[in-house]
């Protein structure tokens, strides 16, 4: 089981001094917290997708690239690449060229993100959104697997003998992982493909959780990609820690009433009883993070945000101290004790690699 964190890259003013970090020193604090992930000994650092203020992460492969440059282990990912808005032929070119330039160590999220006004900003309609994730992720498939593709579709001009350069790392296509916390259609599509689903259950009931995962596993099963247990889930989450619950429920509280994506809604006792968010000591932290099991069955990729709302950088750095010391440890054994033997571990570039080789001398078998 992989762990590890996810940025939304938001600047936020923090609420207990009134300073606002500028976009460099929020950029220069990201690329500071995912070398500290792998320095506590987490597998992934990912971030998100956006192209509006307070945002700054518009360029998602160029920072994991650079991240790359200084790390050695960490699985590079992003926790929101825009699918629907972006070309799929700049995709597939950006992400393999992190491939070769990360050895490997990368992954992608597909998902449509949450801001509505994106669409236009890049010339599409909001209303086509599920189309356009279909369309889109159909042909960057093709794209990642065929050399030469000539394609034609409803929301970009055709392909003839086009070739994406350069080719993925190995021959291996980026393992892909569609995030969604709220559309069946696109756990469907996930299962159809065999890829994995990702959900990003931070603002969700349990309850909500269970039922889209609960979806993907047994459409997996239908397409005849394994067992529904057997099926790739991952899971978001959000933790706040202090030796004293008290003292983190206190220290947490005004960056909580004032985030900009929950701030100003249920209070923070109702939301974490509500959602996965954790505020507490880091037993706390474990108990509450195996209980996800029980809701989506065993799962093979949990992240965490840990530097939203406002949490100065060295806020956030002792939290990542507490997670790989304290909780990420406890999680490891716990998780492996539960895992039947039959289902997977999370993908990682090696392992499709080795599955590639397999299937080819396979092949090469029967032929003889």
């Amino acid at each position: 089981m992989q762990f590890g964190i996810f940025s939304v890259s938001d600047v936020t003013t923090d609420p207990t001094n009134g300073r606002t970090p500028t976009e460099a020193e929020r950029i220069q604090a990201m690329v500071r917290i995912a070398l500290k992930a792998e320095e506590v000994g987490l597998d992934v650092f990912a971030t998100g997708e956006h192209h509006n203020p307070p945002f700054v992460a518009s360029s998602p492969t160029t920072m994991l690239g650079y991240i790359a440059a200084q790390t050695k282990d960490l699985i590079l990912s992003t926790s929101t690449t825009l699918i629907t808005t972006n070309d799929p032929v700049k995709i597939a070119e950006d992400f393999a060229m992190l491939q070769h330039l990360a050895g490997g160590r990368v992954d992608v999220m597909m998902g449509r993100g949450n801001t509505g006004p994106v669409y236009p900003w890049f010339g599409q309609d909001i209303r086509q959104g599920i189309p356009l994730a279909i369309e889109n992720y159909a042909l960057l498939r093709r794209l990642w697997r065929e050399d030469v593709v000539d394609w034609e579709g409803k929301f970009r001009t055709p392909l003839q003998s086009f070739t994406a350069t350069p080719r993925p790392l190995d021959g291996v296509a980026p393992f892909v992982w569609h995030g969604s916390i709220r559309s069946p259609e696109i756990a469907e599509q996930a299962a159809y493909y065999g890829d994995g689903f990702f959900h990003n259950n931070i603002f969700w009931p349990a309850e909500h959780t269970a039922r889209m995962v609960r979806l993907y596993r047994q459409r997996f099963e239908h397409y005849g990609h394994g067992k529904a247990d057997q099926a790739i889930v991952g899971l978001g989450g959000q933790v706040f820690m202090r030796k004293n619950s008290q003292d983190a429920v206190r220290e947490f509280r005004p960056y909580f009433d004032n985030a900009p994506v929950y701030g100003g809604g249920p209070s923070l006792e109702n939301f974490s009883t509500a959602t996965p968010l954790t505020v507490g000591s880091p037993q706390q932290v474990i108990d509450r993070t195996l209980g996800f099991r029980e809701t989506v069955g065993d799962y093979q990729r949990q992240l965490f945000l840990m530097d939203h709302a406002g949490l100065p950088l060295k806020t956030v750095l002792e939290q990542l101290d507490i997670l790989g010391e304290e909780v990420v440890p406890v999680l490891r054994e716990e998780f492996a004790k539960l895992k039947p033997a039959h289902v997977p571990d999370a993908p990682t570039h090696q392992s499709l690699l080795a599955a590639q080789q397999q299937q080819e001398e396979q092949k090469q078998e029967v032929a003889r």
